[in-house]
């Protein structure tokens, strides 16, 4: 059963007050929608765990902090393996300015994630139903992303993918288990120049990655 979107907003403005979050509120009603509509989804195909407070956090409150470190004048994200639209669609809902791209190899996850731009109304938002591998062979792919984020992707096995599109000043953002190695988390490849952020009392955190930091 799908939860009403509008105590969903309310409970999810309540988690973000917590972690010291402030939104407008047609934000919290637009982050709202976007749960009740992994609720829906879930019902037919297993998109993400809706299962808790805590998996709330994970969907949505960790993207909103990360949303933080995505520079001014970001003009273009990208997010690999979006799967039910985590962390992207909550990012480019706190920070709309920045072109979205999200690519998920999955025909039934990709068509969800259309689905729920067109149900947003997100604006300057591609889906890419494709590896992110075949993106970065495309022409103007190069060089082209400010930010990358990624979550569940290995990251060992993406590094030289991941660098090739991004702009030279460019940042990947990983969502990962506090308290990991980067070899343990999959981030073999970055330097120790690496920053991480703790998302709050989710148990997570960010590990920011320049470019330049990549070996």
């Amino acid at each position: 059963m799908t939860p009403d979107r509008e105590r969903l907003a309310e409970r999810l403005r309540k988690l973000g007050e917590r972690e010291g979050l402030a939104l407008e509120g047609e934000r919290w009603k637009r982050l709202g929608k976007y749960v009740a509509l992994l609720f829906q989804w879930n019902e037919r195909m297993n998109l993400t765990a809706l299962d808790s407070g805590r998996g709330l956090g994970r969907l949505v409150i960790e993207p909103l902090l990360a949303a933080g470190h995505v520079p001014p004048g970001a003009a273009a994200m990208l997010d690999v393996g979006s799967g039910g639209g985590s962390p992207a669609i909550p990012m480019k809902i706190a920070r709309p300015e920045p072109r979205l791209r999200m690519v998920e190899s999955r025909a039934r996850k990709a068509a969800f994630l259309r689905h729920a731009v067109r149900e947003l109304a997100l604006s300057g938002v591609e889906v890419e139903n494709c590896r992110y591998e075949a993106l970065a062979e495309r022409p103007g792919m190069r060089d082209a992303h400010d930010v990358i984020t990624v979550r569940g992707v290995r990251v060992d096995d993406a590094v030289d993918g991941l660098r090739g599109l991004l702009k030279p000043e460019g940042r990947v953002l990983m969502f990962r288990a506090a308290g990991r190695s980067g070899s343990e988390a999959g981030a073999k490849g970055a330097s120790a120049g690496e920053t991480r952020v703790p998302l709050g009392e989710t148990g997570s955190e960010l590990v920011v990655v320049r470019k330049g930091q990549f070996l």
